[in-house]
């Protein structure tokens, strides 16, 4: 292969890379596998970083700090001004919370560790991932990592063993192994982590320093391997969607044919060569780096500033208004500091870095101590804000202890077991507000338990502690003082999974990992049947509880932020039509279950949240009545205490579960 001089078709396979991510993250239509310009990314790091190290050690020049250096004056520049445009845009259009977060980024950003944060932010409380302004340096988290560790590795492996090629391969096998197994079980990790994207860069290390890669072949043959290459960077970036396992083996694909590709015009000029030389391709290579930092912020916070969503015109705005300021960043921020020369004066060049990233780190962590700054917001803006977290009553009842404890009791002390349990998911939880003042008012008992992602359905669990959960509770409702157990639930998430895709809690048939829509359907059906069947031979009167009407953004932020741009909130809510639609089937399973037996009741929140202008709202009073988008706030006790009302009042109890039942079965 030829020496290391400048390759334009490099600069080309970097604008193709660059373009997928851009336009899949910006939602165009077909690019769905985009994210694979991210693996083609790591390849051509791993090439490029590799053939210079070993060059340079080969001739006696390499200096660890000298290429620290280096790397700094690349990466660190354009990523700062990214930052701090992000702190300042945060400052106008982020709720406390999402600050928080923000600042969260920043400070693990400047320990390049933002790729770990982000691996441990797949949670169940987290903000949605589309809308983390710094989400896209997870990835350069994962390069600076390996800039740091692999000169360290490469030098003592050349230094203490003849095989070291040998071992990087091992290497490379090793970490493609533990992405395969990784990627079902623990996506995340396979995803996130250097140590399982390792074999990516290694890919690309390997091919700048083996012997064979630099042998002559035949022309036909770089044509041949440099369009076999294009073909399956086309299929990756076609065919693949979120729904692929991936890396794995999926990320094969788009490795090796950039393998190709850079393999075949380093030993032959080729017809895709040409086309990637060509200048409209090298001009956007040269401000990749910049157009894959600016890109993404500034499309997450134009969706902030536009809660009704964007549209496409706005789109095509974001897409030119990116390149601009990708062009503007490399050609003012880049360029200055990669081009002044760095000799002695390296170490001060690493100083300043580190002050940077230093002063950037305890930005961050301030944002965090402060509580994202809610001085900033107005006094409804920070109400909305603050009902973005559970009621200390809430979280106390789902606490990884699951026993019924004392504290998951609501009205007057009693002997015994309170009669009425309440037995669900963290949508059970949710009702905990309503719950305690229904109880109150009534002066009566009543006990919750529930376990966040756990169907309160023996039978359809997806983890054990979800069935010792279930066991211990079904027991607690055979003791004879429980006269009602109410069963409440988000259960269209265990049928359908939710509206963002991730299918991790769906009912799916044994060794099937492909969700079945009928399939949970029936089982859902039969399960909880068998439920019902057996709490209704002990005895029990059942109430079926249908799932809060789910919203399309996080109520909590979308109203904050609304307050603080001086905008009405009202009619904001997803549309009545699409609630019912989603709910249609588990609406027709409780109701043959309720009209076969008059002791099952079914409780609709739909009346209440969704009773004006064909919306189900997300605010009232001031208050928001959720605290994501799915789960309802503290504030929305009174609201759904009416809902509760049946459970309480004995004397009208058929009459009133009818009644507010009633509206979503028309």
């Amino acid at each position: 292969m030829a020496g290391l001089a400048y390759r334009r078709d490099i600069d080309g396979l970097r604008a193709l890379a660059v373009s997928v991510v851009v336009l899949f993250h910006f939602g165009i239509t077909g690019f769905t596998g985009g994210f694979v310009g991210v693996d083609v990314f790591f390849v051509i790091s791993g090439f490029l970083i590799t053939s210079i190290i070993w060059r340079q050690r080969e001739a006696g020049q390499f200096s660890f700090i000298e290429f620290w250096t280096r790397r700094a004056r690349r990466i660190l520049p354009a990523l700062f001004a990214v930052m701090a445009f992000c702190l300042v845009a945060g400052w106008w259009l982020l709720t406390p919370t999402e600050y928080v977060q923000l600042g969260r980024s920043v400070l693990y950003q400047a320990m390049f560790a933002s790729n770990i944060l982000f691996r441990s932010q797949d949670g169940y409380f987290d903000t949605a991932s589309d809308l983390k302004p710094l989400l896209h340096t997870w990835s350069l988290s994962v390069e600076e990592q390996f800039y740091i560790v692999f000169p360290l590795l490469l030098g003592l492996l050349i230094r203490y063993s003849r095989h070291w090629r040998w071992w990087l391969l091992g290497l490379a096998v090793v970490s493609l192994v533990l992405s395969v197994r990784a990627v079902e079980r623990h996506p995340s990790l396979a995803f996130f982590l250097l140590h399982m994207r390792a074999w990516e860069l290694l890919a690309g290390g390997l091919l700048a320093v083996l012997p064979a890669a630099r042998r002559p072949v035949a022309p036909w043959l770089c044509q041949a391997v440099s369009a076999l290459g294009v073909a399956m960077l086309t299929l990756a970036t076609f065919a693949y969607d979120q729904a692929t396992p991936f890396p794995g083996l999926a990320a094969l694909l788009p490795v090796l044919g950039t393998v190709g590709i850079i393999w075949a015009n380093g030993n032959s000029p080729t017809l895709v060569g040409r086309v990637l030389a060509s200048k409209p391709l090298v001009g956007i290579g040269l401000v990749s780096y910049s157009w894959y930092l600016w890109h993404w912020p500034l499309h997450v916070f134009a969706r902030y500033a536009s809660p009704d969503g964007l549209g496409s015109g706005q789109v095509a705005g974001l897409l030119v208004l990116s390149l601009l300021l990708a062009y503007a960043s490399w050609r003012w921020v880049e360029q200055p500091f990669r081009q002044s020369s760095t000799g002695h004066n390296a170490h001060k060049v690493l100083a300043y870095a580190l002050g940077a990233l230093l002063m950037l780190g305890f930005m961050g962590k301030g944002l965090v101590e402060a509580d994202g700054l809610p001085v900033r917001l107005s006094a409804q803006a920070l109400r909305y804000a603050q009902a973005a977290q559970w009621d200390a009553g809430q979280m106390q009842c789902m606490s990884e202890n699951k026993t019924l404890r004392p504290v998951c009791n609501f009205g007057p002390p009693v002997v015994g077991a309170p009669s009425i349990l309440v037995w669900g998911d963290s949508h059970a939880a949710g009702l905990e507000p309503a719950l305690k003042m229904a109880a109150e008012q009534h002066a009566q008992a009543a006990a919750l338990a529930s376990r966040s992602g756990c169907i309160p359905v023996p039978g359809l669990e997806s983890k054990s502690a979800c069935r010792q959960f279930n066991r211990q509770t079904l027991e607690h409702a055979s003791r004879a003082e429980v006269t009602d157990v109410v069963i409440a639930a988000r259960w269209s998430l265990y049928l359908y999974g939710d509206e963002r895709g991730d299918n991790t809690l769906v009912i799916r048939a044994p060794g099937h990992r492909a969700p079945d829509r009928e399939y949970a359907e029936q089982q859902l059906q039969s399960h909880l049947q068998a439920l019902v069947a057996r709490l209704r031979a002990e005895h029990r009167r059942v109430w079926l509880v249908m799932e809060a009407p789910l919203q399309k953004h996080p109520a909590p932020h979308q109203l904050s932020r609304l307050a603080m741009l001086g905008r009405s909130v009202a009619g904001e809510g997803r549309p009545l039509a699409e609630h019912l639609a989603r709910q249609a089937t588990i609406k027709r399973i409780f109701r043959q279950m309720a009209d076969a037996d008059p002791q099952v009741r079914i409780l609709d929140p739909t009346p209440v949240f969704c009773a004006d202008g064909g919306r189900c709202r997300m605010e009232a009073n001031g208050e928001s009545l959720y605290m994501d988008d799915n789960h309802y706030s503290d504030g929305s006790g009174p609201i759904l205490q009416p809902v509760l009302a049946p459970l309480f009042e004995q004397g009208s109890l058929g009459a009133g579960a009818q009644r507010i039942g009633a509206y979503s079965a028309q």
